[in-house]
């Protein structure tokens, strides 16, 4: 599924093992490390600075219980991608001035958020002018909506569910960035790109 989900033309992939052992992360990270470079995508570690540095990932991502954004810059330095989770306007701001990249959401309704009202567009828009970094969408993002993302000055879209739970990860994926990257709308700061920051 990774594999396909790479050949559809994805630009990077955020591990993520929740409450997991950091041997585990640390061994999956190994193995697809080879596939994601291969393609000369990003390979992101989410919470784990450590993973991150051991297996020369090219970045690690932050949520609202992982190290403060600060913290973690003094850990990885300029060696790795800095991205942060972010819920709203101040939130993007306290967080920007450690972070290369924010993710902001959720955007639409989504199963990995049940309950939980979706913050909208709107709420996406207000944070990307607010800030002066990348801010990319999740939550409830696929192929028929990332059109209305894109207007907001989004960097791109981050998604689970429309690739992962897809019969075709790779068709899902090639749908979702033949629509970014047919949108009138450019992004207002793009997402950083190689050169990689990961050390490898």
């Amino acid at each position: 599924m990774l594999v396909a989900a790479l050949e559809g033309g994805i630009d990077a992939v955020q591990l993520r093992e929740k409450g997991g052992p950091a041997l585990h992360l640390y061994e999956t990270a190994l193995d697809v490390s080879p596939a994601v470079h291969n393609t000369d995508a990003l390979l992101l570690i989410n919470d784990r600075a450590d993973v991150a540095l051991a297996t020369g990932a090219d970045g690690v991502h932050l949520a609202a219980k992982s190290l403060p954004p600060e913290a973690a810059r003094s850990v990885v330095g300029g060696r790795l991608l800095l991205g942060v989770s972010v819920h709203g306007v101040e939130e993007a701001r306290r967080a920007e001035v450690a972070a290369d990249y924010l993710t902001f959401g959720h955007v639409y309704p989504t199963s990995s958020k049940p309950g939980l009202p979706p913050r909208g567009v709107r709420e996406l828009a207000r944070v990307v002018e607010a800030v002066e970094v990348p801010v990319l969408a999740i939550g409830g993002i696929d192929a028929s909506n990332a059109r209305e993302v894109a207007a907001t000055g989004a960097a791109g879209v981050a998604v689970i569910s429309a690739i992962l739970a897809a019969e075709d990860p790779r068709s899902a994926a090639e749908k979702i960035r033949e629509v970014l990257e047919t949108s009138p709308h450019a992004p207002r700061y793009p997402f950083p790109k190689p050169e990689k920051k990961g050390a490898r």
